[in-house]
């Protein structure tokens, strides 16, 4: 190049790769927000509204209220004390119920080892293991189990709810007691509660109902002493009165 040339000097290597480089790490930035928004978007979409609801009302209130509302078999956490906000009606009478089934166990030692309350769109869940109703391989019900079935007595007097007693025993169970098979003893575990709940002449016995299941829906793999003893249980399902039976049952 002639001294007398105007053009400017050509740029350094090291500064056009340093300037060339940068707004490839903005672009990406932007790229991968973007992404993160429209992944949140579609999840958001694919949330039932009811479980937008109770996420809204978690990120609102001071203690949520920590009620399961998918697994019927989880366990409620949370305080006992904590109020619900922002709740529909229907809502709300699930969650005080169980909240108070949830103060019964964790006052109980026995029942908070073998005991678990839930809750999902149809209704809520009690589960009471069979030690703490009837003795050893008998459907004869224990003086123990007046606090529950008092319980269940009350939720039924004040809320316009159905309740399936489901029965259940393990596969040795009933070899301990004068029945058959354990279709026969989880049946009528499952009806001494119905007889000992509709003492209380205020509940309409055609609101409750008792089934038997054996030993054919384990809630836990029965690897050891205490998995049989979650498996040997009584439910509680309260449910609104239009849910079908086949929700109900299963």
């Amino acid at each position: 190049m002639s001294k007398g040339s105007s053009r400017s000097p050509r740029p350094s290597r090291r500064h056009q790769a340093h300037h060339g480089g940068s707004w490839k790490v903005a672009y990406a930035d932007f790229v991968t927000a973007m992404m993160a928004f429209f992944l949140l978007m579609w999840i958001m979409n694919m949330v039932p509204k009811d479980v937008q609801k109770a996420l809204e009302t978690y990120f609102k209130s001071e203690t949520s209220p920590a009620v399961s509302m998918q697994d019927p078999n989880s366990p409620v956490m949370g305080s006992t004390t904590a109020k619900p906000q922002a709740l529909t009606e229907e809502q709300a009478a699930r969650y005080t119920i169980a909240m108070r089934f949830k103060k019964i166990i964790t006052e109980d030692p026995y029942l908070k080892r073998s005991s678990g309350v839930s809750s999902d769109d149809q209704g809520v869940l009690l589960r009471v293991n069979n030690d703490s109703l009837f003795r050893p391989g008998s459907a004869e019900i224990t003086p123990e189990a007046a606090k529950i079935v008092k319980e269940v007595q009350d939720v039924l007097r004040s809320f316009n709810l159905n309740l399936m007693v489901r029965g259940h025993a393990t596969p040795d169970e009933y070899k301990s007691g004068p029945f058959p098979s354990n279709w026969e003893l989880s049946g009528a575990r499952a009806g001494a509660v119905v007889r000992a709940i509709l003492k209380d002449s205020a509940i309409s016995p055609n609101r409750v109902r008792a089934v038997s299941y054996g030993d054919t829906l384990p809630l836990v793999p029965a690897f050891d002493p205490d998995s049989n003893a979650l498996n040997r249980r009584v439910e509680f399902y309260f449910h609104r009165p239009g849910v079908m039976n086949t929700m109900v049952v299963n």
